[in-house]
C-alpha cells in the first residue's frame, strides 16, 4: 500500500506545483502542458513498479458505469468540438454584438441577468455545456465592451458549478455517485434542492460583493463591426449545438447516454459540413480547426488519473479512509474531504474513489456521506483549476482569447466564493436530511 500512495502523492504534488511555477514545455516548436505529462509518468510508475492488478484494472477502465473515463473524454470532446465550431464561425461574436445594444443599463444588471441565465440553463443541461459554450461569449463580449471580463467569467463558472448540484443530470459525477448509491431522480432533488439553493444565493452574494467596484465601471457603446457569416454552416452548427443540448437535458428520462448524444451531434455536424463544403468545392476550414485546437492533453490526464485512483483502491485505500473519516458528522467530514480531494485529483477520479470508501461505510452514514460527497464535487470545482476537467479546459480557453487568468486568481475566488458556498450547501443539506 505504502508505495502506491507515496507515488500517487507525489505525483499530485508535482501537478500542481507545475501548473503553477512550469504549465509549459517546450520541445523545438511543440509547446505541451505539464500537467497531464506528469500524471502520465505517475501512472507509468505505478505499472512499472507491478502495483496493479493490470486484468481488473482494465476491466474497471472499461466498466458500463456513468463515470466510465472514456466516456466522460468523448463527452468533453465532443462539446468542446462544437462550441469552437461556432466560435470559428463567429456566432459568439455575433451574440457579442447583440448584447452590447442592451448594455446601456450598466454593468451591474448584465452581471445578474448572465448569473440568473447560466444558473437556469445549468440546472437543465450540464455545467460543462454551459462553461463550453458561454465563455467565447464572454470573452467577446468583454473585449468589445472595453470592460474587465473577470466578473462576467467568474459568475458564469460560479453558477454553472454551484446549479449544477441541483439535478442528478447537472454533473457527471452526481450521476456516477447517486446511481452507484441507488437514488432516484426524485430522491436525489428532495435531499439536493435546499443545498443547492443555499449555495446558489450565497455564491453571488459572494460574487457580487467581491466585484461590486469594478462592475460601478461604465460600459462602452462603441458598435462591433459586422463580418460576412456562412449561414449555412452557422445555422447548421446551432442547430447540432442545441439539438445536442436538449437530447442530453432529456436522455436520462430516454436511457440515453450523455457520450453517444454528443457524439452522434458531432459525427451529424461533420456529414453536414463536409457535404455542404463538397457541393461548393472547398475545404472544409472550420471543422479542421475545431478538430486541430481540440482539447486532447485531457485524454492522458484522465485516464493517468484514473488509474492511480483505481491502483489506491486496489490496495485498501479506500477501507482506510472510510475508517478515518469514522462516523461522526458525515455530511461535513464528507463535504470538506471531498472538496480539498477534488483539488488534489480532480473531481471525476475522486468520485471514483469516494463511491469505493462508500462501499465502507455503514448504512447509517452512507447516505449522508454520498450527498456530501456530490457537495464536494461540484463546489470543489470552483476551488483551483485542477479541480475539474472543465476547469483546465476553461483555463485553457482563456489563454486562446488572450485572457490572464492564473492559479493564484483562480485561488482568490475560491477562498471567497467557495468555501462559504460548501458551508452554506453542507448546513442546507444537514437540514434537508432532517426535514426528509
Amino acid at each position: 500500500m505504502l508505495p502506491s500512495v507515496l507515488i500517487c502523492a507525489v505525483t499530485c504534488i508535482a501537478m500542481i506545483a507545475s501548473v503553477l511555477f512550469f504549465p509549459k514545455l517546450k520541445l523545438g516548436k511543440l509547446t505541451l502542458s505539464t500537467y497531464w505529462l506528469i500524471t502520465l509518468l505517475g501512472a507509468g510508475i505505478l505499472l512499472a513498479c507491478g502495483q496493479a492488478d493490470l486484468p481488473a484494472l482494465f476491466g474497471t477502465l472499461v466498466a458500463d458505469t456513468a463515470v466510465n473515463p472514456l466516456k466522460i473524454l468523448v463527452l468533453f470532446l465532443c462539446m468542446s468540438i462544437l462550441s469552437v465550431f461556432l466560435d470559428e464561425l463567429g456566432f459568439f461574436g455575433d451574440l457579442a454584438r447583440a448584447a452590447l445594444k442592451h448594455a446601456k443599463s450598466g454593468q451591474k444588471k448584465l452581471f445578474v441577468v448572465l448569473y440568473l441565465t447560466v444558473s437556469a440553463l445549468t440546472v437543465f443541461t450540464s455545467n460543462d455545456i454551459i462553461i463550453l459554450s458561454f465563455t467565447p461569449f464572454i470573452c467577446y463580449f468583454a473585449k468589445n465592451a472595453k470592460i474587465d471580463p473577470t466578473p462576467y467569467l467568474a459568475a458564469e463558472f460560479v453558477a454553472a458549478n454551484t446549479w449544477s448540484l441541483a439535478l442528478i443530470i447537472g454533473n457527471p459525477t452526481n450521476i456516477y455517485l447517486a446511481t452507484s448509491y441507488g437514488l432516484g431522480f426524485l430522491d436525489y432533488l428532495k435531499y439536493s434542492l435546499l443545498p443547492t439553493l443555499c449555495a446558489g444565493i450565497v455564491s453571488f452574494a459572494a460574487l457580487y460583493l467581491l466585484f461590486r467596484k469594478k462592475l460601478s465601471a461604465p460600459v462602452a457603446h462603441e458598435p462591433m463591426p459586422a463580418e460576412p457569416r456562412d449561414k449555412l454552416l452557422l445555422g447548421g452548427g446551432i442547430f447540432h449545438l442545441a439539438a445536442c443540448t436538449v437530447l442530453l437535458a432529456v436522455g436520462s428520462y430516454l436511457n440515453l447516454e450523455m457520450w453517444l448524444i454528443s457524439l452522434f451531434a458531432l459525427l451529424s455536424l461533420c456529414a453536414f459540413n463536409l457535404v455542404v463544403c463538397a457541393c461548393r468545392r472547398r475545404a472544409p476550414r472550420e471543422l479542421g480547426q475545431c478538430l486541430l485546437h481540440a482539447p486532447y492533453a485531457l485524454v492522458p490526464f484522465a485516464l493517468s488519473m484514473f488509474v492511480m485512483i483505481v491502483v489506491l483502491a486496489q490496495h485498501g485505500v479506500t477501507g482506510v479512509i472510510a475508517d478515518a473519516l469514522g462516523e461522526g458528522a458525515p455530511v461535513w467530514k464528507y463535504g470538506a474531504v471531498s472538496f480539498l480531494a477534488s483539488n488534489l485529483m480532480n473531481n471525476i477520479p475522486m468520485s471514483v474513489l469516494f463511491s469505493s470508501v462508500l462501499q465502507s461505510a455503514s448504512e447509517a452514514v452512507a447516505l449522508p456521506a454520498m450527498l456530501a460527497t456530490v457537495i464536494g464535487s461540484n463546489l470543489g470545482a470552483l476551488f483551483t483549476p485542477i479541480g475539474a476537467l472543465a476547469g483546465i479546459m476553461w483555463s485553457s480557453m482563456l489563454n486562446e482569447h488572450g485572457i490572464k487568468f492564473g492559479y493564484l486568481s483562480f485561488l482568490k475566488i475560491g477562498v471567497t466564493v467557495a468555501l462559504p458556498a460548501l458551508a452554506a450547501a453542507l448546513g442546507g443539506l444537514s437540514l434537508s436530511l432532517l426535514l426528509c
